[in-house]
């Protein structure tokens, strides 16, 4: 498996390469169509664009940002000429955590030859290399995933494991303890679950810090102890980066959640948590 991450450096010296293809994945939360609006602007030579809300999530299911259906996204990079020979560099410009998005289904469908542009868009503009504004266009190609069924759980399944698993709510502090949700309907977390917010995985460049500084990160959060380790977020999204920073600290990846906590705090019966404490297992807190 290759390193998760690749430099600017590296990806300026490989972009005339035949079996790498580049996706550009910018999406914000405030504005969800800049991030294509930018693209048709400037990106890296050579990239495709995919649109979160329509290339990788499904029209509906659980939670926010539910996964799309497994053939209709191989399909769908196919035909836009990524297939299972190729090596795919993934960016945004959001410290990687909409790109891990896509670098975590790739790995789900069991495509491994993938990695996340480190430091992303801004990284690659800071550093003075090419843009443009074209957009390529690639031979269909045959794209041949298996989903996995050991990388995830569902919340039916995360409600049963509560206590025996280690959880990490990867959002932003505030959401977390529940003192503000702006998005979804009710705030909080869920029970156990301790804050590791995905921020705090990137340096204020947007890099991703070093293999050492992630890997005390994550075993001061408890995630290189026996238990698995379960992430999740607002809505399957920004967990990413928590799986991915734990696999660039040499780590075993966390379980997902997908569905997250836009699926469990809709879903009636689960159990909530407030305040900067975990919480325990049984009842509301």
């Amino acid at each position: 498996m290759p390193n998760p991450l690749i430099s600017v450096e590296e990806l300026s010296k490989q972009l005339a390469d035949d079996d790498l293809r580049v996706v550009d994945t910018r999406w914000y939360l405030a504005d969800p169509t800049e991030g294509r609006a930018e693209y048709g602007r400037h990106h890296i030579p050579g990239a495709i664009f995919l649109d979160l809300d329509g290339d990788l999530c499904a029209p509906e299911g659980p939670g926010r940002h539910p996964l799309p259906d497994s053939q209709d996204f191989t399909d769908l990079l196919g035909s836009l000429g990524i297939g299972h020979r190729h090596r795919v560099v993934v960016y945004d410009d959001s410290a990687g955590s909409v790109a891990a998005r896509l670098w975590w289904m790739l790995r789900h469908l069991g495509h491994e030859h993938v990695q996340v542009l480190d430091g992303g868009y801004s990284a690659w503009w800071r550093a003075g290399l090419p843009t443009t504004a074209l957009v390529p266009s690639w031979p269909t190609e045959a794209f041949e995933g298996q989903p996995r069924r050991d990388d995830m759980v569902t919340g039916q399944e995360l409600a049963g494991l509560l206590g025996s698993v280690v959880l990490l709510d990867a959002r932003a502090p505030e959401r977390y303890a529940g003192h503000e949700d702006p998005v979804d309907p009710v705030a909080g977390h869920i029970p156990t679950a301790i804050s590791a917010p995905y921020a705090e995985n990137t340096s204020t460049d947007g890099r991703f810090l070093t293999v050492p500084e992630l890997r005390q990160r994550f075993i001061r959060l408890g995630a290189a102890s026996e238990q698995p380790v379960v992430t999740y977020c607002g809505s399957g999204v920004t967990a990413c980066s928590n799986v991915l920073a734990a696999v660039v600290a040499g780590l075993p990846a966390p379980l997902l959640y997908p569905g997250s906590w836009s699926d469990w705090c809709t879903t009636p019966g689960m159990p909530i948590a407030t305040g900067p404490e975990p919480g325990e297992v049984s009842g509301r807190v």
